[in-house]
């Protein structure tokens, strides 16, 4: 989950009085998100306390968690220790504690300056180059991403094809209200299907799929140490999807985000080789199949967010 520090906690807080019973007398809440809250417990552990359990149910989750952290990454990766079930089914997960501290606060709390940090753009590529050298699993391809109700790679032997039929599946949910703001809607929709289909194939790698900067945790120095809260949009797939969606969600809310977002993915069409339509197919679906998680009209910052990516889209207006 994607942690909001010095969140407020209630007063009548019950979770560090448990904690405290299993021997973490210093247990003390660190932040929050859309998945839980998490706590720091000393020893170089954290606890989760998901909201309504983990999306991928435990075992998968902590298989994926193994698969990416058995590789030799420069930074880490989160790791399950140990779990239990409280009651009315609230799960607490037991993580290893991870170094550093977040790249930038989110973009929807803090502006960012016009001019792109080289220290920042040189985190991301370490990342994503990173990532990108995880083979894809198939606990990750049995991942299914927030807001859909099936996992992305059932009855698909390519993601590109199974990213075309989530896009589809999404649409279905809340369409409606996307297409009351943006013109020729459903020719739009379709144009980003067959250019997804059309894509070429590419390695299958782990994706994160929500590379914001309170997920990639960095050094004093600036390099990423650390990569937290897979499991919004994790799953197998090419790796020109996560830089694509990392370029667009580097900075969202700021009022410089359109440049940024523009910077960022001719920086990793370059650096990584990966064509420009495909990172602009890839940022249209990204839209187009996370628009409703938060909220399923304009009254959503992310719902307004995506129908302004989409506007601007070139393969989405084509």
């Amino acid at each position: 989950m994607e942690i909001i520090p010095n969140e407020e906690p209630s007063r009548a807080d019950p979770w560090p009085a448990r904690f405290a019973d299993r021997g973490y007398t210093g247990a003390r809440r660190i932040g929050a998100g859309v998945e839980g809250v998490v706590y720091g417990l000393g020893e170089g552990r954290v606890a989760k306390v998901w909201s309504g359990g983990s999306p991928a149910g435990l075992e998968l989750t902590r298989q994926v968690y193994a698969d990416i952290a058995a590789h030799a990454l420069p930074f880490s990766t989160p790791e399950i220790l140990d779990a239990e079930e409280h009651e009315g089914g609230v799960l607490v997960t037991y993580e290893r504690e991870l170094p550093g501290v977040p790249m930038r606060a989110d973009s929807a709390h803090a502006d960012y300056d016009r001019e792109l940090p080289v220290q920042d753009s040189d985190a991301l590529l370490g990342v994503l180059r990173g990532l990108a050298s995880v083979p894809g699993t198939d606990a990750m391809r049995r991942l299914t991403v927030q807001g859909d109700d099936r996992p992305l790679w059932r009855d698909h032997d390519r993601f590109q094809n199974a990213l075309a039929a989530l896009v589809a599946r999404a649409v279905e949910r809340h369409g409606a209200a996307l297409a009351v703001h943006l013109p020729d809607f459903d020719a739009g929709v379709e144009r980003t299907r067959e250019a997804l289909r059309s894509l070429p194939d590419a390695p299958v790698a782990a994706i994160h799929g929500d590379l914001v900067p309170p997920n990639i945790h960095v050094d004093t120095a600036g390099r990423p140490v650390a990569v937290l809260d897979f499991g919004f949009c994790t799953t197998a797939g090419d790796p020109a999807f996560e830089a694509a969606v990392t370029a667009a969600v580097w900075d969202m809310y700021g009022p410089h985000a359109e440049e940024h977002t523009a910077e960022l993915t001719r920086l990793f069409a370059h650096e990584l080789g990966y064509a420009p339509e495909t990172l602009t197919a890839y940022q249209a679906a990204y839209a187009l199949t996370t628009y409703d998680v938060f909220g399923p009209d304009d009254s959503d910052g992310h719902f307004r967010w995506c129908v302004e990516q989409l506007r601007r889209n070139a393969v989405f207006n084509a």
